[in-house]
């Protein structure tokens, strides 16, 4: 995997990780998350987590949302071999920790 792709893959999970905290108290299907589910199509072997996780973002209920969107993170990362949650910051196509 090239770096373009690890930056896109990071930013992405970036998007979903801030999106997964708003869960609890909001409707989280915004273009910015539907933008990174699709950046993760190619990598991810299996749909499902991506599909679960906008389902999940559009939820109604908001324990419900938080347990969809969560869930549906987990399966993305597995899908991604396991990769950890992003705590790297992307500025100008740098890392900063």
């Amino acid at each position: 995997m090239d770096k373009q792709q690890r930056i896109i893959i990071d930013l992405a999970l970036q998007i979903l990780e801030a999106a997964d905290k708003r869960s609890s108290r909001e409707k989280v299907g915004t273009a910015e998350v539907r933008l990174a589910l699709r950046c993760l199509m190619p990598h991810c072997k299996e749909r499902w987590p991506l599909d679960a996780s906008w389902n999940g973002a559009i939820g109604e209920q908001s324990a419900g949302r938080a347990a969809s969107t969560t869930a549906a993170l987990n399966g993305i990362r597995l899908q991604l071999e396991h990769r950890p949650p992003s705590r790297a910051v992307w500025r100008n196509g740098e890392q900063h920790a």
